[in-house]
């Protein structure tokens, strides 16, 4: 884990606050909201330069644990979201429509630090990446016009445009600058190694631009932030109960039962949040909630990972 890694919420935190402080100046105000979508596409371009795609095959190496993954992540956990928001934000649509995106993107990075920690299987967790990603560009859009009541105001086409603009291009890019660099193994073990920091980089100056933009605004509706705290709490709690029992109940290894624990508990914040500030510009409280949740999710996965440790550790010793 780099040093970037390790401050995440102190440079989320910080880039909140760094934005609030610079939107202040009017110049600044008034033209920071065209910075967020271009470097949203810069950090997931590099996000996705270092998920290994060829490996999508592999994921099905292992058919119990890719279809447990994909059956929670992609089944049960939209259903369990659409349930918590229903239940507990129904009457503040930003954030119910910004939770239930950011609830059904599950993680294609972030969790693998946490796996390594807890001793889970990284390269199973790693050959189920690229099945995560290319699922979620896909469906979202779907889970968001079947979940969030917006199917009225939103067309099918129009969140599809935003989603080949937002996501494809970085996507796409990603793909040929990996069949450029194919053949030199040394030049993209490199890359990948150099570039490990910069995707949380240019988040943190999007969520910078984001606050300038629209800082006043969500500075007065801090109110109804306490309001997620208890459904994002419950989604990692009962996540976690059911991944431990559908790996019991598959009898995985220790390692497999890590890795698909914070499979389904680790959220992919950045690509929901791209997609929201293209679909919902105008709507900066979704943006919001979706900033708002990785702070929760940070020291979520980082008890996960430790509890998984003494999981181990008694299993080890019963043995």
């Amino acid at each position: 884990m780099n040093i970037v890694e390790k401050l995440y919420t102190v440079i989320i935190l910080s880039a909140a606050v760094i934005g609030i402080g610079a939107g202040r100046i009017e110049m600044i105000q008034e033209n920071a909201e065209h910075f967020i979508v271009p470097l949203l596409m810069v950090m997931l371009y590099l996000t996705f330069l270092q998920i290994p795609l060829q490996q999508a095959k592999q994921a099905f190496g292992n058919a119990k644990f890719a279809s447990a993954s994909l059956l929670i992540n992609f089944l049960w956990t939209p259903l369990f979201a659409w349930f918590l928001a229903s239940l507990f934000l129904g009457d503040q649509l930003a954030l119910y429509i910004g939770f239930i995106m950011l609830m059904v993107t599950p993680c294609t990075d972030w969790y693998l630090v946490f796996t390594g920690i807890a001793k889970g299987n990284v390269a199973l967790s790693t050959a189920i990446l690229p099945v995560n990603l290319i699922l979620q560009i896909i469906l979202l859009p779907l889970y968001l016009l079947l979940f969030s009541g917006t199917a009225g105001a939103l067309e099918l086409s129009f969140l599809m445009e935003n989603v080949v603009a937002v996501l494809a291009l970085p996507l796409l890019l990603a793909i040929a600058t990996k069949r450029l660099f194919r053949n030199n193994t040394w030049l993209n073990a490199s890359l990948t190694a150099k570039l490990s920091a910069l995707p949380m980089i240019f988040l943190a100056l999007a969520i910078t631009a984001m606050f300038a933009s629209q800082g006043r605004l969500l500075l007065g509706n801090l109110d109804l932030l306490a309001q997620l705290l208890v459904p994002i709490l419950l989604f990692f709690v009962v996540n976690f109960i059911i991944a431990q029992n559908a790996a019991n109940l598959l009898k995985f290894s220790y390692e497999d039962k890590a890795s698909l624990r914070l499979n389904v508990l680790a959220r992919n914040s950045p690509i929901a949040l791209a997609i929201a500030m293209t679909v919902f510009p105008d709507q900066p409280l979704i943006a919001l909630a979706l900033v708002i949740g990785p702070l929760l999710e940070l020291p979520v996965l980082a008890v996960t990972s430790q509890l998984l440790l003494v999981f181990r550790k008694r299993s080890i010793s019963y043995k």
